[in-house]
């Protein structure tokens, strides 16, 4: 069922997006495609397997069993009565001391203390606790595919601001050229420009290469290929509670319920069983001990009865197995409060890194303005005639680092606001 509502999540993402390629979309497809969500089915088969064994416990049980036995001493009549009746001709050939047997005996259990239905409920506990778990690691994976995702934004605007930095420095290029051919430039300011433009599609290479490394690893999580499908930046809308709903307090949940399942088994331990019973069994002696001692031919015997068990020993066991179970759950409480202490001080760390880079890009944008009028100036000393190689290459760099400076603190900007909803699940 989960993988039916993930396809159908990622095709109605993927009809909306045509070309392009969303950030929930990426997570639904690596759930989707994780070798780990096959795990949901194996966990509900192993569950209906179990439970189907403890409901029938309450069928009723059938039994084959035989046996041949040799015995010391038998049931036999006295001496006294043997003799007399000897005296009238009666022969009383006693009981022979070899025996046996083949019986088949039916049970109905009428109440087992409690201790299916704990088996039952531990059954369920086991599968949730599983299920829960699963749910945390493919929590994780969604983090691992953020990353990725992320990574590829953030050389994207890389790529894009390099090649606007390129552009600027072939413009100037071809000016500088012109101020040669004119005799207003010399061959080495030409040079100068040049040499950094090759420096600047030497990076340009290196980050397209980074990104296309990244784009294959994130095809390999989603199990597709990007196709050239551009990434969507996602909203920067901040969650409006900051109350964690992670699945790990769903994974505590359900190791709680296992405990309290696990308890109740316990004190199932000690509870008496009650049920009926039928034997029905072929051999000699009969149970009509008086005729097997008159004649050794085998008969057919039954009988029909109820029956109450209690195994006192659980009482020895039973005080140290809840003590272990209440430690346990101790632990388990300790667990819950260090992972919601952690998800806290994560979250405090986060919402602070969002206001910092809120208040950097309102500084960067007029940064950004203020280097892009320091290139123009030095660009239009440049038409002029006034030129200073070194200074225009340092004013263009200066810009392209502000700008990809700004570029880079947004998509930063996204992904603090993104990696704080992972953490509460908002």
């Amino acid at each position: 069922m989960k993988r039916i509502v993930l396809l159908c999540g990622c095709l109605l993402v993927w009809g909306s997006a045509g070309a392009q390629l969303m950030l929930d979309s990426c997570r639904l497809l690596a759930r989707n495609h994780y070798p780990e969500i096959r795990r949901y089915d194996l966990v509900r088969q192993t569950e209906e397997y179990t439970l189907s064994n403890a409901r029938r416990e309450w069928l009723s049980q059938l039994s084959l069993s035989a046996q041949a036995t040799w015995q010391t001493a038998v049931p036999a009549f006295p001496d006294a009565l043997t003799g007399m009746l000897t005296q009238y001709g009666v022969g009383m050939p006693g009981m022979n001391k070899d025996q046996y047997k083949v019986q088949l005996e039916v049970t109905q259990t009428i109440w087992d203390g409690g201790k299916s239905a704990a088996d039952k409920r531990i059954a369920e506990a086991e599968a949730a606790e599983q299920r829960q778990a699963t749910d945390v690691d493919l929590y994780a994976l969604e983090g691992r595919v953020d990353d990725l995702y992320f990574g590829i934004l953030l050389l994207d605007e890389r790529v894009a601001q390099t090649k606007l930095t390129l552009g600027l420095l072939r413009s100037n290029l071809d000016k500088v050229r012109s101020l040669q051919r004119n005799g207003a430039a010399m061959q080495s300011d030409a040079d100068a420009v040049e040499a950094e433009l090759l420096t600047v599609e030497q990076q340009l290479a290196q980050v397209e290469a980074s990104r296309e490394s990244y784009r294959r690893m994130l095809e390999l999580f989603i199990g597709e290929e990007l196709a050239g499908r551009a990434l969507v930046r996602p909203d920067v809308a901040e969650p409006a509670s900051f109350e964690a709903a992670r699945p790990e307090l769903a994974l505590f949940d359900a190791q709680a319920e296992k405990l309290a399942a696990q308890r109740r088994l316990v004190k199932s331990a000690t509870r008496p069983r009650f049920g009926l019973f039928a034997q029905g069994y072929y051999g000699y002696p009969g149970m009509d001990y008086f005729e097997s001692m008159m004649a050794n031919d085998w008969s057919w015997n039954a009988l029909v009865g109820f029956r109450m068990s209690w195994n006192f020993g659980a009482f020895y066991t039973k005080k140290n197995s809840l003590g272990k179970l209440r430690t346990a759950q101790r632990q388990l409480d300790v667990q819950r409060d260090v992972f919601l202490f952690n998800t806290r001080l994560q979250t405090v760390e986060e919402s602070g890194d969002i206001a910092r880079l809120r208040r950097a890009l309102a500084d960067d944008d007029r940064i950004v303005q203020l280097r892009r009028a320091v290139r123009e100036a030095a660009e239009s000393k440049l038409r002029n005639g006034v030129i200073d190689t070194n200074d225009l290459l340092r004013k263009i760099t200066e810009e392209a680092t502000a700008a990809t400076a700004r570029s880079a603190r947004e998509i930063e900007l996204v992904k603090t606001i993104y990696e704080l909803k992972h953490t509460i699940n908002r």
